[in-house]
Order: C-alpha cells, then structure tokens, then sequence
C-alpha cells in the first residue's frame, strides 16, 4: 500500500529512507513507552486496591458503575485523543489506565500472586514476539483486520452467552480464541501503527502516539486477561 509523504527529505534516496526508518523508530518508541506507562498504572493502582481493605470496601459495590465508566473513557479517549493536545491525551490514558486498576484489582484477589507475574512475562513474551514480526515482515498484515474484527466480535457474542449457561468448556474455548484473536491484533495494530504513522507524514505527534499506547495497551490487556484464563493458578 503507497503513501504519500508530505515531508521532503535532502539528499539520497538511502538518505532519505535513513530519516524515514529513525522517525518511525522514535514515534513506535514513544507508543511503546506510553504504553508500557498505562501498564504500569494499572497494575500498580490494582496491586494497591486489593492490599486495601478501604479501597476494596469502596471499590467493589462500584464495579459495575466502573466497568461502564472504563467504556465511556475508552470511547471517549479513542474518538478525543487525535483531535486534543499530547497532553490531554496523555491525561484521559492516565485515568482511564488508573481506572482500569481498579476493576483489576479482584485479579489479585483471585489468583495467586506468582501465577499473576507468570502470566504477565508469558504476555510480554507472546506480545514482544507479535509485534517483532509486525515490524520485520515484508508481509501486508492489512487482509487480517476483517478476520479478526469477525473473531472478536464472536468471542463477544459468545462470552456474553456463556454468562448466562456458565459452561467451562465454552470459556476454556473462548480464552483460547481470545488469545489467538489478541495475538494476531497485537501484530495488525504495529504494523498499522507503522503505516498509519507514514501517511500522516512521519511526524511521531504525542496525540498520535497515545492512540497508538492506547491500542496495543488493550491489546496486551486482552492478551493478558486470556492467558490468565488459561493458566492462572487460583487461591
């Protein structure tokens, strides 16, 4: 797929293809480390909840209020962050990050705490490996969006039905899917982060960068949340 690049490079081709490649590298940098930022919060804003019993006691009747809350802010923050400031998006991926610990904070309760760190270096592992092959790949990842939209909008279907029978297989089938489903997102998003970030003219803008934290931070989360599923060691 072409794009048209407004920026005019000086010299060599090789020249400017070397500018091309360090802007792109500083804008992905600068979404992984946002990112990794809103990781950050929200573990340590879940951590500190559920080793608080005045949190728990405030938290815990307002889980559905929040759980609605976390999807205004998501919606919110997706349609705001690329027309506000780099710094009010940093703000909304801040509170919406912190909120998220919240609701996160019953993780803690409910599994163990090594199971808990086990399963998060098998995300980043799962994570790092999906978004390295977005980036060395010569292949266009853009056919995978469709499939994969489908995907998850049957997980969603389907889980929401399973709330209702309550069947075990049916999760254990639908954690398996959602990994597969975050997984392959996990690689489309980079690569579309990638291409996206060349369109608008290799300008690595903070706005920009946030949406870019904002979806892959949802991508880990879901990854994580999958995985835990799968091989979380209960209390």
């Amino acid at each position: 797929m072409a794009f048209e690049n407004p920026v005019s490079f000086q010299g060599s081709a090789g020249d400017s293809d070397a500018s091309v490649a360090a802007a792109q590298s500083t804008f992905m940098a600068r979404v992984y480390r946002w990112m990794f930022v809103g990781l950050g919060v929200t573990g340590a804003v879940a951590w500190y909840t559920a080793n608080s019993p005045a949190m728990l006691q405030v938290v815990m009747p307002m889980m559905m209020p929040l759980l609605i809350g976390e999807l205004v802010l998501v919606l919110a923050l997706s349609w705001l962050a690329p027309r506000v400031s780099g710094t009010v998006a940093a703000g909304l991926f801040l509170v919406y990050a912190a909120v998220n610990g919240l609701t996160f904070s019953v993780i803690f309760l409910a599994y163990q705490l090594g199971s808990i760190g086990e399963v998060f270096v098998l995300t980043g592992a799962v994570f790092g490996a999906m978004s390295l092959y977005a980036t060395v790949t010569k292949k266009d990842l853009s056919g995978w969006g469709a499939f994969l939209f489908m995907g998850l909008v049957g997980v969603i279907v389907a889980g929401i039905f399973n709330l209702f029978i309550r069947s075990d297989m049916m999760g254990f089938v639908l954690a398996c899917a959602s990994v597969v489903i975050f997984a392959g997102l996990t690689a489309y998003d980079t690569q579309k982060l990638r291409r996206f970030h060349a369109s608008a003219g290799y300008s690595a803008a903070a706005s920009l960068s946030i949406v870019g934290a904002l979806m892959l931070y949802l991508d880990f989360i879901n990854l994580f949340l999958a995985l835990l599923r799968l091989f979380g060691r209960r209390r």
